[in-house]
């Protein structure tokens, strides 16, 4: 594990109480091997941290969209701190080289590698909440997250895409897509799909996950791109 003044660094942060942050990056499954261990695992951290996120982001969507509707506006913060976004932005702060895991959470990828890096980063933010008080914590989600709404606005990524492209295909080709699992790769614990959507026997896109859904969803994105169905 790396040096935690490093991520300090990184995020231009530097911790009065360096247990706070030395928690967040600790795994139940870290605990449980290390018992004696001083800190406790981040799960509380993370509780408080998706709170405080829900809040800012909540706040941030408010002011930048004043006149689109509640449900427009709840799908769009969905869409930013959904597991997926949020391991995104651990995995750009390479928030994986100070995890503290269990010899077998470290051997372990792919979907499960995603919640763990997820629930870190809202024990980060939980962490620079409580050591650093809530603008400091604005700070930080601006800084990761705020960048992302306008590819999720302009590219649709808010709405449930299989949702989308079955009502578009409905209207305008006349036919409810169907998906197929092309291929699967990978050992049981970091599994690869690529599904297939199909607009009758034509294929359309593919697209590719960590589990049948998410292949299935990124399938819909693509055919919804590639038909220009944005709008």
């Amino acid at each position: 594990m790396k040096e935690i003044s490093l991520f300090e660094e990184k995020i231009g942060v530097n911790f009065s109480d360096k247990t706070l942050i030395e928690t967040a990056f600790t795994h139940r499954s870290y605990i449980n091997e290390n018992p004696n261990i001083e800190t406790g695992h981040n799960e509380r951290l993370e509780f408080l941290g998706d709170a405080v996120l829900e809040l800012v982001i909540t706040r941030y969507l408010f002011d930048k969209y004043p006149n689109k509707p509640e449900g427009e506006l709840t799908a769009y913060r969905s869409s930013l701190v959904n597991t997926i976004s949020l391991a995104e932005s651990s995995e750009a702060l390479e928030v994986n080289d100070f995890l503290l895991l269990s010899k077998g959470e470290a051997k372990d990828g792919g979907r499960a590698r995603q919640h763990i890096l997820a629930n870190a980063f809202e024990a980060i933010i939980g962490a620079i909440y409580l050591d650093q008080g809530y603008d400091a914590a604005e700070k930080f989600i601006a800084g990761t997250l705020y960048g992302k709404i306008e590819e999720i606005v302009k590219k649709g990524l808010w709405r449930d895409s299989k949702s989308w492209v079955q009502e578009r295909a409905q209207e305008e080709v006349g036919v409810t897509p169907s998906y197929t699992i092309i291929s699967e790769e990978g050992p049981d614990h970091d599994k690869n799909f690529i599904a297939g959507i199909y607009f009758g026997e034509k294929l359309i896109a593919k697209g590719e996950g960590k589990s049948k859904q998410e292949a299935e969803q990124n399938a819909a994105q693509a055919a919804i791109e590639i038909r220009g169905w944005n709008d």
